[in-house]
């Protein structure tokens, strides 16, 4: 296999074959979110003929865009871009591909029902004036031993940052026999030669415990708690100090968001891999993957689909965009151990499911709590609000304990995002719209069943409404034009990989983490089955649009493939951390 091969993909399209009759490529993709499509797209340019198959009617997975009034634009899933670090980027050249970024220069803060209040703008750690202990004094509510702490931790971590998210996102996980330690990880020697108080000890606590070391008070504390756990790693469970500390800088150091949209980023992705020869199929769900003599050699889609082939053979390979759960259902169980698919089974969907209420409004909310500094300033596109711990753990205590949505409006604590402050292709000029994000159970878990949330869609929008108007006395209910609501049921059913209802897929914990996710046997992205493997949300490391998963996965196929390591080409680079398969000793 040569890196030519791309171009004669691309040739041989042009020259008029018939798409929908060819039947073998080298690669077959089953699922087009923005990992499959990043998969698609690194094979292809790499040289190899790729097929992606989707069983929507459109690509982009999680990372789409609505319109449900004219002009009005909302992201239904993901609404923010945390990718600012993918080795993706640079490698596929997205910005030739029509990627742009809105920049983001005033992401707000956190706000108590008592009016504290902590306003920042944009990534407010990384400026000069945040330097000053006596301005983190004032701002944050600390002592001034407390400021000269978190001072010197950012101050420490700031040239390395980008190392910092790498060594977690952006490298393949260990396998577990190897049996590394936890000091080992590569984020820990990160921290570890950046940090000169860095503690092994740090890699046990929880967030919480992090954030009580450092003697970090609400709102601010409690908004670093909410962010976590709205993106995945659980500010109570132990082990995910660092996981969601750094989920949190993720947010501040990508500090933009695609220029009209999530969507814009799929669709830089899409023509990228058009670009490179990869040939893209909707409304094509596959039915089975086909395994010979215990190998992945192609797939079956859906007789009603306008393929004519109905199997798609894989020469070498065949990678699942689709959610861990639909493994034992793609791939004939004699292929797989009842011990497996029934661990697979017991995986659990109870991670942060949100209920994403868009308001389209005729002004913007004005949050009386907002001190001077922000008094004329840009508009915040971030504010949360209901920002103390006891709220969060009330909420918490509905969600997980009672299994239910919350009823009691102090128990909302609201993420309010505005992209249309900063970008103006959101809405129409004099408008905006405000995105919502709550946290509610999975469907699956709900006491009064999956439908419960859509029911109860009409009282939380009220108690949403309440609970704005009480930080933000200019939004009356008259200054409120439409709502657009995505709940975790809806999102079940718009896009068939949100098993949950959550972009995460799974809890983020200590038990379903990095080597651990989604099980041990997987994290390498590979499957029981030779030549199937995983490129989903449910990888490592799970959610966001990061573009990790299948930068990662390109490390493995590296290793098991001849024709992919002995090509490798200039514009490819590894990771630093990453350690193969025979540097750990198993295979």
């Amino acid at each position: 296999m040569t890196t030519d091969a791309g171009a004669v993909a691309v040739r041989s399209a042009v020259d008029g074959e018939v798409l929908a009759k060819r039947s073998e490529y080298d690669f077959v993709i089953v699922g087009g979110g923005p990992n499959g499509l990043t998969a698609a797209a690194y094979l292809a340019k790499w040289g190899f003929s790729v097929c992606l198959l989707e069983a929507r009617p459109e690509l982009g997975g999680g990372a789409e865009n609505v319109e449900p009034w004219a002009g009005f634009s909302v992201d239904p899933h993901a609404s923010y871009f945390y990718g600012a670090a993918a080795p993706a980027l640079e490698q596929l050249e997205l910005g030739r591909f029509g990627l742009r970024a809105s920049p983001v220069t005033n992401f707000g803060g956190c706000v108590s029902p008592d009016g504290r209040g902590f306003f920042g703008a944009g990534n407010f750690f990384h400026e000069a004036r945040a330097r000053d202990p006596e301005t983190l004094v004032n701002l944050l509510g600390v002592t001034r031993d407390v400021a000269k702490i978190f001072l010197e931790f950012m101050g420490a971590l700031e040239p390395c940052m980008t190392d910092f998210f790498r060594s977690i996102y952006w490298t393949p996980p260990y396998d577990e026999r190897w049996g590394f330690s936890p000091s080992d990880l590569p984020w820990a020697n990160v921290l570890r030669e950046a940090l000169p108080f860095f503690d092994d000890v740090m890699l046990e606590w929880s967030l919480c415990e992090m954030m009580d070391n450092m003697g970090l008070p609400d709102p601010f504390k409690a908004g670093l708690l909410v962010g976590s756990w709205g993106n995945g790693p659980h500010p109570f469970h132990k082990g995910m100090a660092i996981p969601g500390f750094a989920v949190q800088q993720l947010m501040f150091y990508s500090n933009c968001t695609p220029v009209g949209g999530m969507h814009a980023l799929a669709h830089s992705i899409i023509r990228c891999g058009l670009a490179h020869g990869v040939r893209m199929f909707v409304n094509a769900p596959v039915t089975e993957v086909l395994v010979e003599d215990g190998e992945a050699v192609g797939v079956r889609v859906d007789d009603a689909t306008a393929l004519e082939e109905k199997t798609i053979r894989a020469r070498m390979g065949v990678i699942l965009n689709t959610h861990v759960k639909q493994l034992p259902r793609l791939v004939s169980h004699n292929h797989l151990s009842q011990d497996f698919v029934q661990r697979v089974e017991d995986l659990s969907l109870k991670g942060g499911s949100l209920f994403v209420a868009n308001l389209a409004v005729s002004e913007l909310p004005q949050y009386a709590a907002a001190d001077q500094e922000y008094a004329g300033a840009e508009y915040p596109v971030g504010m949360l609000l209901h920002s103390t711990t006891d709220q969060m753990l009330e909420l918490m205590r509905d969600v997980h304990s009672f299994r239910t949505h919350p009823t009691d409006p102090d128990h909302y604590q609201l993420w309010v995002i505005n992209h249309s402050a900063h970008d103006p292709t959101r809405a129409p000029a004099g408008y905006g719209v405000l995105d919502i994000n709550l946290q509610v159970p999975a469907p699956e878990d709900h006491k009064d069943g999956p439908d419960a949330v859509n029911n109860a869609k009409d009282e939380i929008v009220e108690n949403i409404y309440d609970v704005i108007h009480q930080y933000a006395p200019n939004m009356t209910r008259d200054k409120f034009i439409k709502t657009w609501v995505n709940t975790p049921r809806d999102s079940e059913f718009r896009n068939m990989a949100f098993v949950g209802g959550n972009w995460e897929g799974m809890r983020v914990s200590e038990d379903e983490w990095f080597s651990r996710k989604p099980l041990p046997e997987l994290a390498r992205y590979r499957t029981p089955v030779e030549g199937l493997y995983l490129c989903h949300q449910t990888s490592y490391p799970g959610g966001l649009c990061l573009l990790a998963v299948p930068y990662n996965l390109m490390h493995i196929l590296e290793e098991d493939y001849d024709e992919i390591g002995s090509t490798t080409p200039e514009w490819w680079y590894r990771s630093k951390w990453h350690v193969s398969d025979a540097e750990g000793g198993t295979r």
